[in-house]
């Protein structure tokens, strides 16, 4: 009996050392061990207590480039994770930023007449 809990405590232990090596392979952990963890926006400084709320951000968007050199990864918080990819979405659907920056002049205006008619004599 007590050799079936040994064994089974053996399972247990290696399974749990193959899923801390193939964790150790994740872009996630690649990118953790490479850059400080600070996020790339808003300069919040995590620890292992906060961990959790720092993501890595690809960033041209696709999650199947990963370069072992990390050059595709950002750290950033969960917040400005969630900021950055609100922004491509409206990138995507309503046009690049550069386009609405460059705004179509209006060429009405309705109270130009308006001078005129103040300067009008009863």
């Amino acid at each position: 009996m007590s050799t079936d809990k040994n064994n089974r405590l053996d399972d247990i232990v290696a399974q749990a050392k193959r899923y801390q090596t193939d964790r150790e392979q994740t872009y996630r952990e690649k990118s953790l061990k490479m850059y400080p963890w600070v996020c790339g926006r808003c300069s919040r400084e995590f620890t292992r207590q906060n961990l959790q709320e720092l993501t890595v951000h690809h960033r041209d968007h696709n999650h199947d480039n990963n370069p072992e050199d990390g050059s595709n990864w950002e750290l950033l918080c969960i917040y400005c994770h969630d900021n950055e990819h609100s922004r491509h979405i409206e990138q995507v659907r309503y046009g690049s930023s550069d386009t609405a920056t460059e705004a179509v002049k209006a060429t009405h205006n309705p109270v130009a007449e308006l001078a005129s008619l103040l300067n009008k004599e009863d």
